[in-house]
């Protein structure tokens, strides 16, 4: 894995994550990436976005694994520091799953937190 700043705070991407990442992308051929944000809002006080895009911003950090690349704007990357970007298969359905040790709260849908 491999991010394109210094002293960026290390998020990881599961090789369950990357094998679906790189899944979705060999049925969209015009995207190039995953992209996860950190939006306000949510009923925890922020959650997560997630795009498929065709593009890379200036600003982005890229996480690469296996051949899948993720990318997180700068602002996002302050909430995400040791996060761990996964995905999940099981009884409740599938979806991408981050584990945020900076989150002091979460709700039961996965996708909203608060710090």
């Amino acid at each position: 894995m491999s991010a394109n700043a210094a002293n960026v705070p290390n998020v990881q991407v599961t090789e369950a994550a990357a094998k679906r990442i790189t899944r979705i992308m060999s049925g969209d051929p015009g995207k190039i990436a995953l992209r996860v944000s950190v939006e306000g809002g949510g009923c925890s006080g922020f959650s997560y976005k997630f795009d498929l895009v065709e593009d890379r911003n200036d600003d982005d950090v890229a996480i690469e694994r296996d051949g899948a690349t993720v990318l997180i704007d700068d602002m996002s990357i302050v909430y995400m520091g040791g996060s761990v970007i996964d995905f999940v298969d099981d009884l409740m359905g599938q979806s991408f799953q981050i584990k945020n040790p900076n989150a002091v709260a979460s709700c039961g849908c996965g996708t909203s937190f608060s710090v």
